[in-house]
């Protein structure tokens, strides 16, 4: 993870090559153990003591969440405890963090916000509650684990103990939305907090569930059965359905050759000259089935979920893999009808729960495109298929293109649809849609954009209809996209960085909201403060027995 570190990181796995985590289910519970082989990190140079993570834990972690959702409808509570005596988890490893590069530092953090974003997404949404059992101390990192489950039950045995000491230990945050659930999911007071924040030591037992930092207590010989109590009241909140059968989730495949990446229904196409990435995204080749039940035995072949599993792995890879890539160019091809039809399909099967994933899948995915930290281009050209949740691919670029008229050997002009989808199924993290996003300055435009949904626009309808950025006919068509990926690829990747995320999150913040945007703000000036990362710094003296030095000056 240093910047020595060539090995791309690999975000497939399956439960049977875990390391660090186990998962043990019976209905209606599952219980996920964290149990961190100390020798498993993702790079070397440290270990992974205490249960403390790096990113090899929440790649785990990550598809643990999803498995549980698609493969396991029969589980409605997950307990999250430890597999070590005595610790929960010590939260991020210090090592790891003052090795890694400032790039890797600051994508981890932001990765490991959106894999506990999906805990609380699980049970808000598929209604699979989650309880952390903590029979020891959970510390930074391992706390902010816990924050985001439902119910946070702590072993009172006057060793345990819920901790945030970043500040006072290593000159950081919390960087996975510790500090943002403290005031805006615990609704702790200001003060309480501060108080937490700046204690190494942090709160047990009592004071903990006094100052709302937990949920319950419990001493060591009543503390099991605690567990499997609060278990037992949560999965009586769900409605997971008890009875019914998976979607299994087979590793994704995927071919990487000299060309770039290449998966069911999307292939990558890296272009280092413009530092670009060009996603051509491939619609259905057939129409959805009209039995719910054999589309079930389709599972992830079905062509919306290999899509989303597909785009979700290539944003990653990206992401960590290709951080000098500066755009990504959205390309779609396939029959705009059948895409259509796979949409209506989706909304008209809503209420099943396993087509209810599929839709909060695609409002994960797209929240993750969303917060990529690259420049998004989308191109609307003859054979393009956006209509319905497809079309927010477009809605999500920071600038789309689209052909007036045709090429010369084209057929018919490219058109773009909208549909109920694009009104409220997949929202922004800042709980709007794409759409009310993009026109928060006209409160009727939602209303008017509605009147189009059934219909194919043109590029002249589009583009008066705001829809889309410019519309050049094929005479211009290629110099300006070429002008725009040369200007853009000429600029500072940080400006890019800080222009695209202040202007994409426009409207009301969320606690989602804050965590990325105004947290993770924070986080990456942090990590490249001397205080932090040093030779004097905190992280790097951390355990040497040396005390940190620090510039006190304020900025």
């Amino acid at each position: 993870m240093n910047s020595q570190t060539t090995t791309p990181l690999e975000f497939r796995t399956e439960p049977s090559a875990y390391r660090h985590w186990r998962l043990a289910i019976e209905p209606p519970r599952a219980d996920l153990v964290l149990d961190v082989a100390e020798a498993g990190g993702a790079a070397p140079g440290y270990e992974l003591k205490q249960n403390s993570y790096d990113i090899s834990v929440d790649i785990e972690l990550a598809d643990a969440i999803q498995r549980l959702r698609f493969e396991h409808p029969e589980v409605r509570v997950v307990v999250v405890r430890s597999g070590k005596p005595g610790i929960f988890c010590a939260g991020a490893n210090i090592r790891m963090l003052a090795g890694a590069s400032h790039a890797h530092k600051v994508n981890f953090c932001k990765f490991t916000n959106e894999t506990r974003n999906s805990i609380e997404d699980a049970s808000a949404h598929s209604k699979q509650r989650y309880l952390a059992a903590l029979g020891g101390t959970a510390a930074g990192g391992g706390y902010e684990l816990a924050l985001a489950t439902d119910h946070l039950l702590l072993i009172d045995d006057g060793n345990a103990a819920v901790s945030l000491p970043e500040v006072p230990l290593l000159a950081v945050l919390p960087g996975t939305g510790g500090l943002t659930r403290l005031t805006d999911k615990r609704r702790i007071r200001r003060d309480l907090a501060d108080v937490f924040c700046t204690l190494e030591e942090g709160a047990r037992g009592a004071r903990a569930l006094e100052w709302k930092l937990v949920d319950e207590i419990a001493p060591r010989s009543k503390f099991d059965a605690a567990v499997k109590a609060r278990a037992t009241v949560l999965a009586q909140s769900s409605d997971r359905p008890l009875g019914a059968n998976g979607v299994a989730l087979p590793r994704l495949e995927r071919r990487e050759d000299a060309a770039g990446l290449h998966y069911p229904f999307l292939d990558v196409a890296i272009d280092s000259t413009l530092s670009t990435a060009t996603l051509a995204i491939e619609g259905p080749d057939a129409a959805p089935p009209d039995d719910i039940d054999e589309a079930r035995t389709i599972g992830a072949e079905l062509w919306p979920l290999a899509l989303l599993r597909a785009l979700d792995d290539a944003l990653l890879y990206l992401r960590f893999n290709a951080s000098a890539i500066a755009t990504i160019v959205i390309r779609t091809n396939g029959s705009l009808a059948r895409v259509l039809e796979y949409d209506g399909w989706l909304r008209r099967h809503a209420d099943v729960w396993w087509v209810r994933e599929i839709n909060l899948f695609a409002k994960r995915t797209l929240k993750r495109l969303d917060l990529t930290s690259k420049t998004l281009l989308a191109l609307v050209e003859p054979g393009s298929c956006y209509g319905g949740f497809v079309a927010e691919l477009l809605f999500a670029a920071d600038r789309s293109y689209m052909l007036d008229g045709t090429f010369e050997d084209d057929q018919a002009a490219p058109t773009i649809a909208l549909t109920e989808s694009n009104f409220g199924l997949v929202p922004m993290s800042n709980d709007l849609t794409r759409l009310a996003t993009r026109f928060l300055g006209d409160p009727r435009a939602t209303a008017r954009l509605y009147e189009f949904v059934g219909q194919h626009l043109d590029a002249r309808t589009a583009r008066a209809a705001g829809l889309v950025t410019f519309t050049p006919d094929d005479i211009d068509w290629a110099d300006e996209i070429r002008l725009f990926l040369e200007e853009r690829a000429s600029f500072s990747a940080d400006a890019l960085t800080a222009m695209e995320a202040n202007l994409r999150f426009a409207g009301p913040e969320t606690m989602e909201t804050k965590i990325f945007a105004r947290l993770s703000a924070w986080q990456n000036w942090v990590f490249q403060r001397p205080n932090a990362v040093g030779d004097d710094g905190a992280l790097k003296r951390y355990g040497t027995g040396t005390r940190p030095r620090y510039d006190k000056t304020r900025i």
